[in-house]
């Protein structure tokens, strides 16, 4: 083996390292999510929630892992709620959200279609954990899906990229390591800061019109950093970070997506902000 691919292993085990910190400890499972309003087809919304919900997992996640506890959470609230597998690669079961995300970002266009035609629903609102909070914005900007989308909520979405606390800063001392990333894993590669796909996704503004864009955020996150790339700039664009709502939630980039009931309540009001509620300490036991 070359001297450089063996100093690239570390760097290589470290990224994959902070990759899977977005997966739940679950990911065995199967990938078939409850018959009862999770991906029921024929759950109709209801004049009080008009939208279905479709959920994006993140890097390394799957269509039920990532949505074991916000999913039940929305369905108990009345929505119809669906999820979706998006960047397989071949061989590789259970692991999503690795390969191209433009390609990705197709696969979300194909599944908000399926969803519209079985509610008969005009619009979807999306929930995103991590690089499915991000993912949907080439969707909505380049394939036709501000149309189809009422609003955005991302949970730690790495909406400008993310350097890994400077672990990403090392791929120029390795000669060859950003393209074996491209090419093993190119959804990890489109999603370090500067890549080409961030640069196109981002030229001209982050958010287009008739979309409400929501992103939820915590300060103790290690894998989207710094953490204030999560933010996004618009005209109609809500950035929260968990602990100016409640200063004892100590939730991290996984923690967020999976079973932080304080930023679910966040997710709510987002999805219905005309009865929304203030978020508090207090909202993790509602």
């Amino acid at each position: 083996m070359l001297p450089w691919k063996r100093a690239l292993r570390p760097l290589a085990a470290l990224l994959l390292a902070a990759a899977v910190a977005t997966v739940p400890a679950a990911t065995a499972r199967a990938s078939t999510a409850p018959s009862r309003g999770w991906n029921d087809y024929s759950c109709k919304p209801s004049a009080a929630h008009p939208r279905p919900v479709v959920l994006v997992h993140g890097t390394l996640g799957n269509s039920v892992d990532n949505w074991l506890s916000l999913a039940p959470y929305l369905e108990h609230r009345g929505y119809c709620v669906f999820s979706l597998d998006y960047g397989q690669l071949p061989g590789v079961p259970f692991f999503y959200g690795l390969g191209p995300i433009d390609r990705s970002a197709g696969q979300l266009s194909s599944f908000v279609d399926t969803v519209l035609a079985a509610t008969g629903a005009a619009k979807v609102d999306l929930v995103g954990h991590s690089q499915g909070g991000m993912m949907p914005r080439y969707y909505l900007k380049f394939l036709g899906g501000a149309d189809k989308v009422n609003a955005l909520v991302g949970l730690a979405p790495d909406n400008h990229g993310t350097d890994l606390d400077g672990l990403t800063k090392l791929l120029p001392y390795f000669p060859g390591a950003a393209d074996l990333l491209k090419a093993t894993t190119p959804g990890l590669a489109d999603q370090v800061a500067g890549s080409a796909f961030l640069t196109k996704l981002n030229e001209g503004g982050d958010t287009v019109p008739g979309v409400h864009y929501t992103v939820i955020a915590t300060k103790y996150d290690e894998v989207a950093t710094p953490w204030r790339s999560q933010y996004l700039t618009g005209s109609d664009v809500r950035n929260v970070l968990l602990q100016n709502l409640c200063p004892l939630d100590f939730s991290e980039h996984v923690a967020i997506g999976l079973f932080d009931r304080i930023a679910f309540h966040e997710v709510a009001n987002a999805l219905d902000p005309a009865h929304a509620h203030a978020t508090t300490c207090a909202s993790a036991l509602s």
